[in-house]
């Protein structure tokens, strides 16, 4: 099998990319420029992660999508949430997941990727969903891939389908399965910012931070 990954050099993408190698020809890892705040960081990451695997690497100019959205993540006139750890798992994770909505960001970047995997005669595209954030992200959810591949499948030619190694995993299990296949954890940025470090306080970054202690 042959497949293109999605990968923003964040935990899930990064170990679902390496789980993916494992299994298929991997013929380009994407990296979707959409305006985030952390676009620069997330783009260097996920050449290095690309680099490390031998995956070619491949940068999807969306800017359009940042000028468009009113998200926290793209608009730097809006403030960024910041949570405690004990937030998580409560509705201020819900609040916290509102305002860095980014309009249909999944389902766009599923559908630029099919047009990769299509072009390219592959047959996957590698997401790295994960069991942890469906909760608050539906476009995370067993539900989402099933329908996505349902549209997939009549959208492309050769009938092209998400998969995601991680999609029932909660962060910490992805951490472990990531150090059991020798995913290279050190290269991930997975936080909303873009600085020399990550920020350690936004949703993101504490959910890693929280994963690496629970694993």
């Amino acid at each position: 099998m042959r497949g293109v990954v999605l990968l923003s050099g964040g935990l899930d993408s990064v170990v679902a990319a390496s789980l993916a190698a494992r299994e298929m020809t991997l013929a380009v890892a994407l990296t979707a420029d959409y305006g985030q705040r952390a676009a620069a960081c997330e783009i260097r990451a996920a050449r290095r992660v690309a680099a490390a695997l031998g995956i070619p690497h491949a940068v999807v100019p969306l800017d359009w999508v940042g000028r468009l959205s009113a998200s926290a993540l793209t608009s730097r006139d809006r403030e960024l949430p910041h949570l405690a750890a004990e937030q998580l798992d409560t509705t201020a994770a819900e609040a916290s997941a509102a305002a860095v909505w980014v309009p249909n960001r999944n389902g766009l970047l599923v559908n630029v990727a099919a047009v990769y995997a299509e072009a390219l005669d592959c047959q996957a595209i590698v997401c790295g969903f994960n069991a942890e954030e469906a909760v608050t992200f539906p476009d995370n959810s067993p539900a989402y891939v099933d329908m996505a591949n349902a549209a997939l499948a009549l959208s492309t030619r050769n009938q092209v389908q998400v998969i995601s190694p991680t999609l029932h995993l909660s962060k910490a299990e992805i951490v472990r399965r990531g150090r059991e296949v020798g995913a290279p954890l050190d290269l991930v940025w997975s936080c909303y910012e873009s600085g020399p470090a990550p920020c350690g306080r936004c949703e993101s970054c504490l959910r890693l931070q929280r994963a690496l202690e629970d694993a």
